[in-house]
């Protein structure tokens, strides 16, 4: 007699991609890798065919952002995050057949059917085809889709969704995570840099210059055009324009004044080492924080999901413990 474990819980289980995409990156990345046992799990055996398999859409990413031993680091962490989600659900499915549960076959069936509908247009003979070439039969194919919704169902039996939070922990996290939260505060800023010339003795003059050109914006100058005619700055072809700037961008000094200027107005004559400086600021963004009102419903969600997280770690951490495993 089949038990009703598949019942409520398989309508809302959420699929992963199949393992065809990855079954070709591992055999790009890794053609010449002889396979080999990388773990057992209660007597069933994990293969470094399979960790690579599973790490291998992650190891793409990775080759693009690294590069020689950060690289090896990176995959190796990796690979051991695979194998790691490999024993667990090693260990999921030997619990799910331990308690003599059964899944009907139409249920692999209708997922295979799903597969080839979504992924290859509804025709069986591609999907066969694919298969072949990434040396995967289907019966191979039918086995991990099996194993997927065993996982899924034993999750959704034994680690029930957290639907409540405290309001006290909502609120305690938002005032820790405050700063988080805060949009970076930028301003869009110009500028005029005027050489002191310190050295040969025109500091004088140049703080003159530095001055008249002050004078000419507080007149209705464009602040663009000073810039183009006066400034030294790498920007002053471009008006002077600096962009969007966030904080720890300029020296200390300067970063003062510009984040403290008002929008459209032009700052004193500020002399910081073998430079005069004008700025200009043309708007400002950020620096406010949402509403706790606003970012409840977003908090709650993550506590939920984090509480629910940890339920499930601890159904693992059981599973773990009372198994076999040995890796290598």
């Amino acid at each position: 007699m089949i038990r009703p474990l598949f019942a409520a819980v398989l309508v809302g289980a959420t699929f992963v991609v199949s393992p065809l995409g990855q079954a070709a990156l591992a055999a790009e990345e890794d053609a010449r890798v002889i396979d080999g046992i990388a773990a057992i799990v209660n007597g069933d055996i994990i293969t470094y065919s399979q960790v690579r398999g599973l790490s291998a859409p992650r190891e793409r990413l990775l080759r693009t952002q690294y590069h020689g031993d950060e690289l090896s680091k990176q995959i190796a962490t990796a690979r051991e995050a695979a194998l790691k989600d490999l024993i667990d659900r090693q260990l999921i499915v030997q619990a799910f057949h331990k308690e003599k549960f059964e899944l009907p076959q139409h249920f692999v069936d209708e997922r295979v059917n799903d597969i080839i509908r979504e992924e290859f247009g509804g025709d069986r003979a591609t999907f066969i085809k694919t298969l072949q070439a990434q040396n995967y039969s289907l019966t191979e194919f039918k086995k991990l889709e099996m194993e997927k919704i065993i996982v899924a169902a034993m999750r959704g039996k034994n680690v029930k969704p957290v639907t409540t939070v405290s309001p006290v922990k909502v609120q305690e996290y938002y005032q820790k995570h405050k700063a988080e939260f805060t949009a970076k505060e930028q301003v869009k800023l110009r500028m005029i840099m005027i050489p002191t010339h310190a050295a040969e003795g025109n500091a004088a003059a140049q703080k003159a210059i530095a001055e008249e050109i002050l004078g000419k914006l507080a007149d209705g100058a464009p602040f663009d055009r000073m810039a183009q005619m006066y400034s030294e700055d790498a920007t002053r072809d471009a008006g002077g324009d600096w962009g969007w700037i966030e904080r720890k961008t300029l020296a200390p000094q300067l970063e003062k004044v510009a984040f403290n200027l008002p929008p459209g107005r032009v700052s004193h004559v500020i002399e910081l080492g073998p430079h005069y400086y004008i700025l200009k600021v043309e708007e400002k963004k950020g620096g406010d924080t949402p509403s706790f009102a606003k970012l409840r419903p977003e908090i709650e969600k993550k506590l939920m999901q984090e509480e629910t997280q940890k339920q499930q770690e601890i159904w693992l951490a059981g599973l773990r413990q009372k198994a076999y495993i040995k890796t290598f």
